[in-house]
C-alpha cells in the first residue's frame, strides 16, 4: 500500500526500551515550539536544517522523508515488537508541530498492526491532537511545572494551553501518562513534584506518573551548534533525591516510576 505524507525528521532510533512499552523504534521530528533549558536534543528545536560539529566534522541535521520511504525501516523489527509488546513512538522536538505528517505516519503504523505512541508537551492547538487520536494508543505527555511564570522562564512558553489540553486528553479515551523531567534547581522539590502529581491525579483517567531524571548527555551538542548551555554546572539528581520525590508523587495515589 502506498502512503502519502511528508515531514522533516532528524533521527530514527531502533531497539529503544524507553518512551513506551516494549522494544520500540523512535522517530524524532524536527521543530519545536518550546526552548526548554535542559533540552537534550537542541538540534530538534529549529525546523530548519542545521549544521552540527561532531567529533571535528560537520554534520547536517534534518532530512525530509515520506511516510512510504521510512515505513520499511519501522517495520523491520516487527518480530521484536510482537514479542515485547513494543511499537513505534513519535518524538522530537515536538512531533505535533508537524501534525499532518504525524497523523499520516501513525495511520500507516496502525494499518500495519503496530502499537503507536507519541511523546509530546501538547503545547499545540487541540485540533492538531484530534487529528492523531484515531491512530494513537499511548500519549506520553510532559508536564514540567505548574507555575505558569516559572514554566515560561525555563521553557520559553506559558503552560496554560498544556494544562487545558491535558484535561481534554484525559476525556478522549487514549491512554495518557504524565511525565516530568526532574531538573535540580528548577522543579526538584516536594512542592513542585507534588503539585504536578496532584494535577495528574485530578484528571481522573491518568494512572501513571513518570519522573525522568535530568541528565547532561546532550550538553556537547550545544557547542556543536554554536549555542550556550543554560544549565552548565547543574548535576543530575541523586538516586536518593529521586526516591524522595517518587514518594512525594505517590501521595497523589498514582503509580509513580523513575525513568520512562
Amino acid at each position: 500500500m502506498a502512503y502519502s505524507g511528508k515531514g522533516r525528521i532528524f533521527n530514527i532510533q531502533r531497539f529503544s526500551i524507553h518512551d513506551g512499552y516494549g522494544i520500540r523504534t523512535i522517530v524524532f521530528f524536527k521543530g519545536c515550539y518550546m526552548r526548554c533549558a535542559w533540552c537534550c536534543n537542541p538540534e530538534s528545536q529549529e525546523y530548519a536544517f542545521e549544521t552540527l560539529m561532531e567529533n571535528g566534522r560537520e554534520k547536517t541535521v534534518g532530512r525530509d522523508v515520506t511516510v512510504e520511504e521510512i515505513m520499511p525501516e519501522l517495520l523491520a523489527d516487527m518480530p521484536y515488537y510482537r514479542r515485547s509488546g513494543g511499537g513505534i513512538t513519535l518524538s522530537g522536538g515536538e512531533c505535533l508541530a508537524q501534525h499532518e505528517f504525524a497523523r499520516d505516519l501513525l495511520k500507516a503504523c496502525k494499518d500495519n498492526g503496530l502499537h503507536t505512541a507519541i511523546e509530546s508537551t501538547a503545547n499545540v492547538p487541540y485540533e492538531y491532537i484530534e487529528q492523531v487520536l484515531p491512530y494513537l494508543d499511548l500519549f506520553l505527555m510532559d508536564v514540567k511545572l505548574m507555575d505558569g511564570a516559572k514554566h515560561k522562564e525555563y521553557t520559553g512558553a506559558d503552560n496554560a494551553l498544556i494544562l487545558k489540553n491535558a484535561k481534554k486528553l484525559a476525556r478522549s479515551g487514549v491512554e495518557l501518562v504524565i511525565r516530568t523531567p526532574v531538573v535540580p534547581g528548577v522543579n526538584d522539590t516536594r512542592e513542585e513534584i507534588g503539585a504536578i502529581a496532584r494535577f495528574a491525579a485530578s484528571l481522573g483517567t491518568v494512572k501513571e506518573h513518570h519522573l525522568l531524571p535530568y541528565h547532561r548527555l546532550g550538553q556537547d551538542k550545544y557547542g556543536g551548534l554554536g549555542r550556550s548551555y543554560a544549565l552548565k554546572g547543574v548535576e543530575p539528581p541523586s538516586r536518593e533525591r529521586m526516591e524522595f520525590l517518587k514518594a512525594c508523587a505517590e501521595e497523589s495515589g498514582l503509580t509513580v516510576q523513575i525513568g520512562g
